[in-house]
């Protein structure tokens, strides 16, 4: 009897754990963080590359970057900083608009939350 309880519990808690070990992370979400660099995003970014930084595909066929996923043409914290800064490539600078502080918290949120750390930096 105590045998059949053991083993009852072994594969209830192999149960569990391969139930769990399927589970995938949870994808940040901007417009459900209260993070000051999510509320940044949302103020000053999200109005071109979207709610979530997936980008979009404008009325006359420009294409807004996807800034989370993929291949990206700014990969490194300075380059982001730059582009951020200075702006190009159809993106307005912010240089004037958002202080030093607030663009290196946005490279920040840009690499560690929405790029997981994948880029190179």
């Amino acid at each position: 009897m105590k045998s059949i309880k053991a083993i009852i519990v072994v594969v209830a808690a192999m149960g569990f754990a391969f139930a769990c070990a399927d589970q995938k992370p949870q994808r940040y979400s901007i417009a459900q963080s209260k993070a000051p660099e999510a509320s940044l995003f949302r103020q000053n970014c999200a109005i071109c590359h979207g709610p979530e930084a997936e980008g979009k595909t404008l009325g006359d066929g420009r294409a807004i970057p996807n800034i989370r996923d993929g291949e990206h043409k700014y990969a490194t914290d300075e380059q982001i900083f730059d582009h951020i800064s200075n702006g190009g490539n159809g993106m307005v600078p912010f240089r004037n608009m958002l202080t030093e502080r607030e663009i290196k918290s946005l490279v920040r949120f840009v690499q560690e939350d929405l790029r997981k750390g994948d880029a190179k930096k």
